[in-house]
């Protein structure tokens, strides 16, 4: 492990594009997007609250490169038709052309729907991502999926459209508020849990320094994780298989997004690892994997100081009827029937469609009974 700069390479044919990890890359983003260039001129889409903390710096890196900018209001509620319509309109203002890049700088919300802005601009223009928040950086701003919520669910209006180049600079997770930091860490541990166990073992061993600000700790997480979801997408860069084993733990994550009204109640990457605790309870109810399982990972999320229950979620839930209706929302099902990512254990996860309603009920059910 290094603190030089890493590249992973997302091998897409045409759309292949390099994803960059390491420290100071808004410090020489022009130099980073220079070879994107048709005309040295970019438009930036970003939030209120990045754009206080980074878009001076992303001006001083970007050096000669004309830069225009759009400050969303951040949030979740930002994902949705109003402001995406002001982020397409204000790009049309701009003339943003279809030679152009447009940038994405911020967290999911911002990328995503940055993403798709530029999807549908003129059929289609170039991005790069930038991603401000440890979720983003291992997780939403590669591979290509981009999109807005609708007052149905979360995630169902959006495109696949591959960035031109993602740029994860290390340095920008200093900024983050711990809880937002540890939010994004559900996402790195979902890795481990689905695919590599070897990982797992390194994040028990190393989450603590990861959190505490250890460079070459962050930056080996992130460049894990991305690895790994690279591989993926280029086995499977639409959904119709593979793919969905990223989606471990967000079945359950998404229908509690739903019932706490996407707010600050609970964070995206709290749900996933909540939703990865209550997947390894589902599989191991199941007899897919032993007792020790979920008890590890509840243990390892328990002492990295993250949610991992339902009681930790304040305020009012629904019963387990109400959020399994939720659950039929999700873009998983199938022909009516919810698809589950279980696990064989810590490393092995599969995409099951054939999973018993009253197994998840009582999951849900002891879940919540464990609120009283």
């Amino acid at each position: 492990m290094t603190t030089g700069i890493d590249t992973v390479h997302v091998a897409l044919g045409t759309r292949s594009y390099d994803v960059r990890i390491g420290r100071g890359l808004l410090a020489r983003a022009g130099a980073e997007i220079a070879p994107l260039l048709a005309r040295r001129r970019v438009a930036v889409l970003t939030d209120e609250t990045v754009a206080g903390l980074h878009l001076d710096a992303l001006q001083d890196g970007l050096g000669d490169v004309e830069m225009t900018a759009l400050a969303l209001p951040a949030g979740e509620a930002t994902k949705g038709w109003e402001q995406f319509s002001r982020a397409v309109d204000w790009l049309l203002a701009e003339k943003v052309e279809r030679r152009d890049i447009v940038v994405a700088l911020g967290g999911g919300v911002i990328g995503d729907l940055g993403g798709f802005a530029a999807a549908v601009l003129r059929r289609g223009v170039r991005f790069v991502q930038i991603p401000t928040s440890l979720l983003a950086q291992v997780d939403s701003s590669v591979g290509g999926k981009t999109g807005i919520n609708s007052t149905h669910g979360k995630n169902l209006i959006g495109a696949f459209h591959q960035p031109a180049l993602v740029l994860a600079d290390i340095d920008i997770l200093g900024t983050l508020p711990a809880r937002d930091f540890l939010s994004g860490y559900g996402e790195v541990v979902k890795y481990g849990l689905l695919g590599d166990a070897a990982f797992f073992d390194w994040l028990e061993e190393n989450g603590p320094a990861l959190a505490a600000g250890d460079p070459v700790a962050r930056q080996y997480a992130v460049r894990r994780s991305i690895e790994m979801k690279a591989r993926i997408v280029e086995r499977d860069e639409t959904e119709q298989g593979d793919r969905a084993l990223l989606n471990l733990g967000h079945t359950f994550c998404h229908a509690l997004e739903k019932a706490t009204g996407y707010s600050d109640r609970l964070l995206h990457g709290e749900g996933v690892a909540i939703g990865c605790v209550l997947a390894f309870e589902l599989s191991q109810r199941l007899g897919l994997c032993s007792q020790e399982a979920p008890s590890r990972v509840r243990a390892h999320l328990k002492a990295m100081g993250m949610k991992v229950d339902l009681a930790d979620i304040p305020g009012d839930l629904p019963g387990a009827d109400a959020l399994i209706a939720l659950m039929g929302q999700d873009k998983k099902v199938v022909d009516g029937k919810l698809r589950f990512i279980l696990a064989r254990g810590i490393g092995d996860a599969f995409v099951s469609g054939d999973v018993p309603g009253d197994a998840v009920r009582a999951v849900l059910d002891e879940a919540l009974r464990a609120r009283l």
